[in-house]
């Protein structure tokens, strides 16, 4: 499948519960943006907090609140951009001045 292009739905169409399921089943697994018919967006950084049933989305996010989404509403797919270098929350040290 083509790499992802923000903006567009990289993980096929039509956008609803199949097309979640691709997204965090998608080897390797890339972060993604779900936005919704009211515009809000949903980040999904990481698959073990997505989870899908036969009628609903449920997506933990990392400060442990949650929603759940009605597969209708969902408007798109959109990728997530990198985080900056180390990814892992560490910062630069300054120099000594």
């Amino acid at each position: 499948m083509d790499s992802p292009i923000p903006g567009s739905q990289p993980f096929g169409s039509p956008m609803d519960i199949a097309g979640v399921r691709e997204a965090i089943l998608r080897q390797p697994f890339e972060p993604f943006v779900i936005r919704l018919a009211d515009g809000r967006a949903m980040p999904v950084r990481h698959r073990e907090f997505v989870a899908v049933t036969s009628q609903r989305v449920l997506i933990g996010f990392e400060d442990d609140s949650w929603a759940i989404l009605e597969p209708l509403l969902i408007v798109s797919f959109e990728s997530m951009p990198p985080k900056g270098k180390g990814g892992n929350g560490s910062q630069k040290r300054r120099p000594k001045t």
